[in-house]
């Protein structure tokens, strides 16, 4: 049935065949196998800055430091901390459940993480059942990307702002005025919400394309499974997006922020160094699930998807190819294929149904087997996973020994600081480890400065000359004055600094070797 043109919404063809057909104990099992998932211990390399940066920001009362505080490096760099609130948030977990503030934060993730991925399967006509297989199976393929991170928060950012819009497209929702208010709490929880304004954007257009073309050519609504927008909301829809991206504004750092953004964005250096930011590949587990889940959902749309729907389209395209050309966007593309997948399960059982010729009560007795098949398959992989993240938020000293972070290196440390130098170097991925251990120590390096850059000091730059050159260049540590190093074992750098006289090694583990400039 077909609305007249200057309504609302000019509700279009949809043939969608749905199964609601649901299964309580099913549906229990992969929510906490989803919960499961979504459960990481505290190894991201980044999270320790992000708390410190959280756990100082409680104690000075929220102000924020204008320069960095944690390097020796660049201290005169004007910080722009894009997750400062999160951070606090991090802070104030970790505190106020002392000894087990650790397993807080992995709470506070895990909810962030699983809230966005359930968010995300909202939308989809499928039962219950499908969208919490396919939100589980989403999870698995991200696993590698999950943890601790403050990138979470974009990611539940985004599936808002998708609920939304899809909501807005189908005529549940009349207005918008939501959205100034989610972006403007956005801006100040971290610095993804680009993210979200880039999603509306690229609504906003296939909705306004949409639209001339059906009023050029109206036939071809019939043909759409996608409600077309009238003008009166296209219009409000671009307002919405320009008052969003107004109210980013409003920030403790103001325009600084979105300049910060675009430098990082943009620094070719960084981006052709940094693991996160290159092409997917199949060099690795990782890249191989990722590409496997791919050709699964691409046989099963030739297969099972019959639907005309551009908007869903096009951004589904845009963020494949995102994620095909930087690995850090990979789960953007799982969290917005989520929907899709949830729809296209439940299109299988419907046909598989029909062909097969099953009732209601045969599609309950296959859905049994099913739960006793996750149940078995969740007690063969046991209870490993649960025990390590316990561990991780309990006793991180202790889960940490079995790391490659070098906890005993830092106890060491502690006995013997008096005996050290003044300049530390780190490897690049212990920065944040180290200020979360070691508080009020200046590192070298860590996650926040591969961009930064004042005068001749291009921090990340010297750091790739000193650890990937061949030789290395050692001067970088004259230039910033390093007397004492922890370097990974066995590494270039650990090999060099063995064999010049100036270096004594004082400590060796396994892990990682301390060594002190001797005195001129």
């Amino acid at each position: 049935m077909k609305r007249g043109t200057d309504q609302a919404f000019v509700t279009n063809n949809d043939s969608r065949i749905t199964n609601t057909l649901s299964y309580p104990a099913l549906d229990a099992l992969l929510l906490f196998f989803s919960l499961n998932l979504a459960l990481q211990p505290l190894v991201d390399p980044d999270f320790g800055w992000h708390l410190r940066a959280g756990l100082d920001l409680v104690q000075q009362g929220w102000r924020l430091p204008e320069t960095d505080p944690y390097s020796h490096t660049v201290p005169d760099w004007l910080w722009v901390e894009h997750a400062w609130l999160t951070d606090g948030f991090i802070g104030l977990i970790y505190n106020g459940l002392g000894k087990t503030g650790p397993l807080g934060a992995i709470l506070f993730f895990a909810a962030v993480t699983l809230g966005a991925f359930l968010t995300a399967a909202i939308p989809a006509q499928a039962s219950r059942t499908y969208k919490l297989f396919a939100v589980s199976g989403a999870l698995w393929v991200a696993l590698p990307f999950l943890g601790a991170r403050t990138q979470m928060v974009t990611l539940l950012g985004l599936a808002l702002v998708l609920w939304l819009c899809r909501r807005f497209l189908a005529g549940g929702l009349l207005h918008l005025w939501v959205l100034p208010p989610l972006f403007l709490l956005w801006a100040n929880l971290h610095g993804g919400f680009p993210a979200g304004l880039f999603t509306l954007t690229l609504a906003l257009g296939a909705s306004a394309a949409i639209r001339l073309v059906t009023s050029r050519w109206p036939s071809v609504a019939d043909h759409l499974n996608e409600p077309t927008l009238a003008w009166p909301q296209i219009r409000h829809l671009a307002l919405m997006i320009g008052l969003a991206a107004l109210v980013t504004l409003i920030n403790p750092y103001g325009w600084r922020l979105h300049l910060e953004l675009y430098q990082s964005l943009t620094d070719r250096f960084m981006i052709e160094v940094l693991h996160e930011w290159q092409p997917v590949s199949l060099q690795s587990r990782a890249g191989l699930t990722y590409v496997t889940y791919l050709a699964a959902l691409g046989i099963a749309v030739l297969f099972l998807y019959r639907r005309v729907e551009p908007i869903r389209w096009i951004i589904l395209a845009v963020f494949l190819g995102l994620s095909l050309r930087h690995w850090r966007n990979v789960p953007f593309f799982l969290l917005v294929s989520v929907s899709l997948w949830a729809e296209l399960l439940a299109e299988l059982a419907v046909r598989a149904s029909a062909r097969f010729a099953t009732g209601p009560a045969r599609q309950k007795q296959w859905l049994l087997a099913l739960t006793f098949a996750v149940a078995i398959g969740m007690a063969l992989m046991g209870p490993d996973h649960l025990r390590s993240v316990l561990r991780s938020g309990l006793a991180p000293a202790e889960f940490f020994q079995g790391t490659d972070y070098p906890i005993e290196a830092v106890r060491w440390i502690r006995e013997h600081r008096d005996s050290l130098g003044t300049r530390l170097y780190n490897d690049y991925g212990l920065g944040g480890f180290l200020l979360w251990w070691l508080p009020g120590e200046k590192i070298f390096i860590d996650g926040r400065m591969p961009a930064w850059r004042v005068g001749d000091r291009r921090i990340f730059y010297d750091y790739i000359a000193l650890t990937n050159w061949d030789p290395p260049a050692l001067g970088v540590l004259s230039k910033y004055g390093i007397d004492w190093a922890i370097v990974g074992r066995g590494s270039p750098l650990d090999r060099v600094l063995a064999g010049r006289r100036e270096w004594q090694a004082r400590y060796q583990d396994a892990k990682v070797s301390l060594y002190v400039r001797r005195q001129a």
